[in-house]
This record gives C-alpha cells, sequence and structure tokens, in this order.
C-alpha cells in the first residue's frame, strides 16, 4: 500500500524506495483447506528510505498495512452520521443528515439481512462499510481497521462490495456503458481468478451459478450477465462481504444456489456478509441476525432467534417486512404532513442551498456555487 507523499516525502525529494514483499503461497488442498488453522503472521512493515534536503537525513516511514483484528468483530459501527455534500465537498450547513445514531456490531459466522424501503439508507450505509463514502475513521471498523482510510482492506479483498451496477466508464470520459461486449465469460473470469488463491473456488462457483464459460457477454441476458458478475465478484476469498440487490436478476435456483455458497463461507471460513435485498423468498432462515432500517435510522437489530414466528413459520419474512414498511409509510406522511404545516407562509424568507445539478464523471457541467441563493456564482466542475 503506498504511502502518501505528504507523510513520505515533505520535502519534495526522493533519493531511494524499496518495498518489503511478502512471499505469497498460492498453493491451497481446497476451498476450506485453512479452516481452524492459525492465521499467517503480517508480513514485515515496508520500509520507504527518504532523503530530507534540510537535513541530508534519511528517514523510515512503515507502509505496511495494520494487522487485521479477528478476535473482535469484524465490523464496528459507532454513532455513525453522513451527509451527503454538495458541490463544494462538504455537507451543506443545516442540512439532515442521511445516516444517524446507528451503532451495531457483527462478528465472525454472522450474516445480516439489511431491510429497508427505497431511499431508507441501505446503500449509502452499504458504500460506508464498503470504504467508498469517508467518514471519521472511529465510526467505521473493519477487521479492526478504518474503513475509508485503509485501503488495503478493499485491494487485498479482505473487504468486499458488489453492488448492482453492471457498468464500466470508457477511457478517461467517465461515460458508462454496460459490460457487454462481444468476449467469453471465461475472459472475464480467469482474469479475476488470477488474483484467486483457491485454483478450486473458480469452479466451485461456476457451479453454483450455473456459469457457462463460452457465454458472449454481449448475447446473454440480464440474469445471466448476473451470474457472471457474482462469479468475478466471489472469486477472492473474503473476510467481510457487502451485497447490495445482487440477486434481482436472478432466478428462484440461481437465488437458492447463492444463499447456499455464502452459508457456507460464513460457516468454513469464519466470513460475515450483509445483504440488502427486496426479495425475501426462502430467506426466512438465513440470517443470523435481521436489520431494520428506517428515515436514516437503525430501527431494529436483532438476532433471527428473536422472530420465532419466522423459525417455525408460522408468519412469512415478507408479511413481517410488509408491517414494517406500511407503518413507515405512515409515520413518513405525518412527519411531512407536520413539515408543511409549518413551513414559512407566502412572503416569508426561506435559505436554499444548492446541490449539484447534474455532474457526471468525465463531463464539465456549470454549477452555482454558493451557501445561499444571494451568494451565488458560476463555477465549471
Amino acid at each position: 500500500m503506498p504511502v502518501p507523499v505528504s507523510v513520505t516525502n515533505p520535502g519534495g525529494s526522493v533519493s531511494h524506495a524499496s518495498h518489503a514483499v511478502a512471499p505469497v503461497d498460492s498453493s491451497s488442498a481446497g476451498l476450506f483447506a485453512n479452516l481452524g488453522s492459525a492465521a499467517p503472521p503480517p508480513p514485515p512493515s515496508a520500509v520507504v528510505a527518504i532523503s530530507s534536503p534540510e537535513t541530508n537525513t534519511q528517514q523510515h516511514v512503515a507502509s505496511a498495512p495494520a494487522p487485521m483484528n479477528e478476535a473482535g468483530p469484524l465490523i464496528k459501527v459507532t454513532d455513525l452520521a453522513y451527509t451527503y455534500p454538495d458541490i463544494s465537498g462538504q455537507p451543506p450547513p443545516g442540512a439532515k443528515p442521511l445516516i444517524k445514531g446507528m451503532n451495531f456490531e457483527l462478528h465472525a459466522g454472522e450474516r445480516a439481512l439489511l431491510i429497508g424501503a427505497n431511499g431508507a439508507g441501505k446503500t449509502t450505509l452499504l458504500k460506508i462499510l464498503g470504504g467508498k463514502l469517508m467518514v471519521p475513521q472511529h465510526m467505521v471498523q473493519v477487521l479492526g481497521r478504518p474503513a475509508f482510510h485503509d485501503t488495503g482492506l478493499t485491494t487485498s479483498g479482505l473487504l468486499n462490495y458488489v453492488g448492482g451496477n453492471w457498468q464500466r466508464e470508457v477511457a478517461f470520459a467517465g461515460f458508462d456503458c454496460a459490460l457487454g461486449g462481444d468476449f467469453p465469460a471465461s475472459r472475464m473470469i480467469d482474469n479475476a481468478a488470477r488474483e484467486c488463491a483457491d485454483p478450486s473456488r473458480k469452479q466451485r462457483l461456476m457451479e453454483a451459478l450455473d456459469v457457462n464459460p463460452d457465454w458472449r457477454m454481449h448475447q446473454v441476458s440480464d440474469g445471466q450477465r448476473r451470474r457472471v458478475q457474482l462469479v468475478v465478484g466471489l472469486l477472492r476469498e473474503f473476510k467481510v462481504l457487502l451485497l447490495d440487490e445482487i440477486t434481482v436478476d436472478l432466478d428462484v435456483l440461481g437465488r437458492a444456489s447463492l444463499m447456499r455458497f455464502l452459508t457456507e463461507e460464513c460457516r468454513n471460513r469464519g466470513a460475515c456478509i450483509i445483504y440488502a435485498t427486496h426479495i425475501f423468498d426462502g430467506l426466512e432462515r438465513w440470517p443470523s441476525h435481521i436489520m431494520y432500517v428506517a428515515r436514516g435510522e437503525l430501527q431494529s437489530f436483532n438476532r433471527l432467534k428473536d422472530y420465532p414466528h419466522l423459525i417455525d413459520g408460522s408468519q412469512t419474512l415478507v408479511r413481517m417486512v410488509d408491517g414494517w414498511l406500511r407503518e413507515n409509510r405512515r409515520i413518513e406522511k405525518e412527519i411531512k404532513a407536520k413539515e408543511l404545516k409549518e413551513a414559512p407562509k407566502e412572503g416569508g424568507k426561506e435559505e436554499y442551498y444548492l446541490r449539484n445539478n447534474g455532474w457526471a464523471g468525465g463531463r464539465l457541467a456549470a454549477s452555482i456555487a454558493g451557501d445561499k441563493m444571494d451568494d451565488k456564482k458560476l463555477t465549471l466542475v
């Protein structure tokens, strides 16, 4: 993991850099060969030698990632709050946080089902946990390390986020297009398999998801393309997996096979999974925990055993969630009616904070910057 220049070389002069790389053992006896074995020792700290122009001496900076903490919770969230920034990169003054006051922990082997209405904050929460959105380091710890600031979590594959988007950026332009070119599925899978330490894992995934390596990616259906995406996304052995509505295109058999594979990962390798979905068929006994998010807050976080009606089959998961969402809709309507009642009357003064008005990666778009409408300027972003 590279060391920031601001840390290693404030003077701007580099005379020599060397990185100690730990050897990688690619051999494996099987998918679950390392089950129950002791964790390997962390690699030696990489040392960067830097010449300071002021002192002409060498400084040594350790650049190896922090050791993984598996003794405690794999995911620890403490007083999590998040507000999307405006075009200045900062949260708009006075803006209400999209996520607020979240606290929970998940340990090795646990599987959490994340439930909530559209717009409740599920995807935002998963992106924060996946290190894609920045929050203070103490708020989100994954494997004992800050999810956003420790990029070694994601580059190593220990922390894995698999979302619903099946797109890539074209060159530098940032225009999104589907990964549906005239090439076989095997090309994508084999490229990803180079970083997989277990050779048998690829075959297990392809059999579980019924993927044909000869599929041409521009001719397959959305469901078949989704199967290929899942094989590619799950090839590297993870410790924490975040799934954001990735079964939307899968048929019943595909979903069942995927759930069985994920259960084996948790039981045999001690992985931890959070799965957000709106499809609840057959999931009554899959999770170890059920998380319910509404209005940016964690309304409930309970073990499956706290819902005996799901275990004994007297109530389905979809019926229980239906009741939660209907109650949440009623509360949101009451809140909206109260806000309208308290809104300024005609002629009153309101302050508007401007958001980005349509910027997309790689494109220039005119935006109006300024905290208030009477303090605006035109900028290009």
